[in-house]
C-alpha cells in the first residue's frame, strides 16, 4: 500500500503554485519525489530573481540533484502544475527522471505542443490529476493581471 498517493504530491505541488500566485509570479509549482518522500519543492521565480530560466521544474531538478549528490534523477517522479515547456523539458530530459505527473496542458507552450518526445525515452508521462484546480489558479492569475 502506497503511504502517499498521486493526489497527495499534486496537492504539494499546486501548494508551491500559490506561493508563486501569491509574489505575482505565474502560478506553477513543482516537487520532486524519491522513494515516495518529496525531496525538491520549487515554484516559478523569474520575477524574483530576474532570470527567465527560473522555472518551477528547473529549480526543482537542481534542488533534487544537490539533495541527492548526482546529476541524475532516473528513480524520481516529479509533480509540476503546468506541463513542462521546451526548455524545462530539455533539463528533464538531461536529468533522466524517471516519471513527469502535470496537471494542466499548456496548449501554447507546453513541450507537446513543440515535439511530444523531447523527454528521455525511458520517462513516463501521466496528464491531468488535479487538473481544474491548476487551471483556475493560472486563470485567476491572468485575469488579476488584466484587472
Amino acid at each position: 500500500m502506497e503511504l502517499y498517493t498521486h493526489e497527495y504530491f499534486m496537492n504539494e505541488a499546486l501548494k508551491q503554485a500559490k506561493f508563486a500566485f501569491e509574489e505575482g509570479e505565474i502560478p506553477v509549482g513543482a516537487v520532486v519525489v524519491s522513494k515516495n518522500r518529496i525531496i525538491a519543492r520549487a515554484y516559478n521565480q523569474t520575477e524574483r530573481l530576474n532570470d527567465v530560466t527560473a522555472h518551477a521544474e528547473m529549480l526543482a531538478i537542481t534542488a533534487a540533484a544537490n539533495y541527492l549528490g548526482a546529476k541524475y534523477l532516473i528513480d524520481c517522479r516529479l509533480y509540476v502544475t503546468l506541463e513542462p515547456c521546451a526548455m524545462c523539458a530539455g533539463a528533464l530530459f538531461w536529468s533522466q527522471i524517471g516519471e513527469v505527473h502535470f496537471a494542466a496542458s499548456d496548449p501554447k507552450r507546453g513541450f507537446r505542443q513543440n515535439n511530444p518526445n523531447m523527454l528521455h525515452p525511458k520517462t513516463q508521462v501521466f496528464v491531468g490529476s488535479m487538473a481544474e484546480e491548476a487551471e483556475t489558479l493560472v486563470r485567476d492569475f491572468f485575469k488579476k493581471l488584466r484587472d
